[in-house]
């Protein structure tokens, strides 16, 4: 498995303080959504979220097109 870069670290830090701002935002008054309710869940939960986005974006690669100029 690859280490991680510092912009994946930055989307699951970034995922972490969305989700505690849900929390702290929104939220759950009656305590009965799952997600929202507690402050380590929906921070965690947006931790993984970010993480997931992370991993997921395409690489971009410096390769560049032959576009059939020349012989």
């Amino acid at each position: 498995m690859k280490k991680p870069t510092w912009k994946q670290i930055a989307w699951i830090l970034g995922g972490g303080v969305a989700g505690f701002a849900w929390y702290y935002f929104v939220g759950c008054a009656t305590g009965s959504c799952p997600i929202s309710s507690n402050p380590y869940i929906s921070s965690g939960y947006g931790a993984l979220m970010g993480g997931l986005i992370a991993w997921n974006k395409p690489k971009h690669t410096n390769k560049t097109k032959d576009e059939g100029h020349g012989e």
